[in-house]
């Protein structure tokens, strides 16, 4: 089947057709390397790790490009305030954002260029611009005209009184329209900068996205993917240079990921309510905070709150539950069905239909609980239905590659073991008073043992 984006160019659904057949080109923007990565920027880097795993699943070779934006006016400004080197800074906060993609079992992008790699690239973009008309110089850099730019806005649809609402507003006398940005700006002797045919200086962070993005994807990229409150002014502005530079289409597919609250308050240290990704991976597995972001179309706002993850542990228990049952009876690795099970394949199908239909996550998890459910059922009478569970296993854990969940189980005990057979053996000889108290010794201790028809198996306690 096709997959269907909503694509925020056009404000529709489109089927996706990448630009050459079999190729993807994806570039997401990156973190600003100024302070520790927070929940936010988790739920943007998996969503896309989530796009990019599952068009890799449908056949597509994806080359993905996630910038680092290692010279902007927050690490100039928190360096002063550290009273630190800013590349000292920038490089803490690289190390950063690498561990914390170890920590979530998140692949690094094909490419993650550094912008403070790329002032060369740039400086020739901004030149083209003026060489163009679409950039003048003033006393304190370079601008964009965006006047010149005939159709500025058809991305976050506004009018120009509504884009100078949106936008904080510095303006010079020599700049030519309040909402013209800038390109280039001049440093002071204490600020990083770089010589320019202009003077020295560093570059817009617009400029920055647009040089990466067509350096290693060319000049039309099939997806440009961001969070909302990228839409404007930062992605508007990328559109308007890139576009302005090639005449060509900059991207043919936006994708833009809801925003994340903290119990229903917008996230910012001044509220003391910053949620560091680290503070929840000490006490919850990364895969509970995934099967959260999971819960919610990317689209979507998102509400964080930590009772929510405590739900979340528990609907991760359902799947590692079942890995415990399949353990207990000797076929959680290494098998492979003799057959398809025409109910599983049946949710395996609406599963692809909800990924198929925008990425829709929150569908996809629901089917593949739905698959657990179907498997606990055939659980009643396991021998009879050792191949409905094998492909039943097969199928979960394929789909599951695509969310990057592990289901990761730890060993029962082996003196564990040992009381689950003697109660087993207890019961062959109906010495029932003394197996129900081993039943309920373990229960205590967080293992449930499940009576079937065909013998016991077992689980921990969710």
């Amino acid at each position: 089947m096709a997959i269907y984006i909503y694509n925020s160019l056009t404000k529709k659904k489109e089927e996706f057709i990448p630009l050459n057949s079999g190729q993807v080109n994806m570039y997401t923007c990156g973190v600003t390397v100024y302070d520790e990565c927070h929940i936010g920027h988790a739920r943007s880097l998996y969503i896309f790790e989530v796009i990019r795993n599952y068009l890799e699943l449908k056949g597509y070779k994806v080359k993905f490009v996630r910038n680092i934006t290692d010279i902007d006016d927050k690490i100039i400004n928190r360096a002063r305030q550290l009273n630190m080197d800013w590349q000292k800074l920038t490089e803490k906060y690289i190390q950063d954002y690498q561990g914390l993609l170890n920590l979530l079992n998140i692949r690094k992008a094909d490419i993650e260029p550094r912008a403070t790699k790329h002032i060369s690239q740039m400086i020739r973009n901004i030149q083209t611009l003026i060489k163009k008309n679409y950039a003048y110089v003033t006393s304190s850099g370079v601008y964009f005209n965006v006047k010149k730019f005939n159709t500025y806005g058809k991305l976050s649809n506004q009018k120009p009184d509504e884009m100078l609402e949106g936008v904080r507003i510095e303006v010079p006398e020599e700049k030519k329209d309040p909402l013209d940005f800038a390109l280039w700006k001049f440093s002071s002797q204490d600020e990083p900068g770089w010589e320019s045919p202009w003077g020295r200086g560093r570059p817009g962070w617009h400029i920055e996205c647009s040089t990466m993005a067509i350096e290693y994807l060319g000049e039309t990229l099939d997806i440009h993917g961001g969070g909302r409150d990228l839409i404007f002014p930062h992605h508007e502005n990328e559109i308007a240079q890139s576009e302005a530079i090639t005449d060509k289409p900059f991207a043919r597919y936006w994708i833009h990921h809801g925003l994340l609250t903290i119990n229903g308050q917008k996230m910012a240290k001044s509220l003391g309510n910053f949620v560091n990704i680290r503070d929840i991976l000490k006490n919850y597995h990364s895969d509970v905070l995934k099967l959260f972001f999971l819960s919610s179309h990317y689209s979507h706002p998102i509400d964080f709150s930590w009772e929510k993850l405590k739900d979340f542990n528990k609907a991760r228990m359902h799947f590692i539950n079942l890995y415990e049952r399949l353990n207990s009876v000797g076929i959680l690795k290494d098998k492979k069905a003799s057959y398809v099970d025409i109910e599983i394949n049946s949710l395996k199908e609406e599963f692809f239909e909800a990924m198929d239909d925008d990425f829709n996550t929150a569908k996809a998890i629901a089917v593949l609980f739905k698959i657990v459910n179907t498997l606990d059922g055939y659980f009643v009478h396991y021998k009879e239905n050792i191949q409905k569970i094998i492909y039943g296993k097969s199928t979960i854990e394929d789909l599951l590659k695509i969310f990057g969940i592990s289901l990761e189980i730890e060993p029962i005990e082996e003196e564990v073991l040992n009381k689950i057979r003697l109660r087993n053996k207890l019961r062959e000889n109906k010495e029932f008073f003394k197996a129900d108290k081993i039943r309920e010794e373990l229960k205590e201790r967080g293992i449930i043992l499940e009576d079937t028809a065909e013998g016991t198996i077992y689980r921990k306690k969710i």
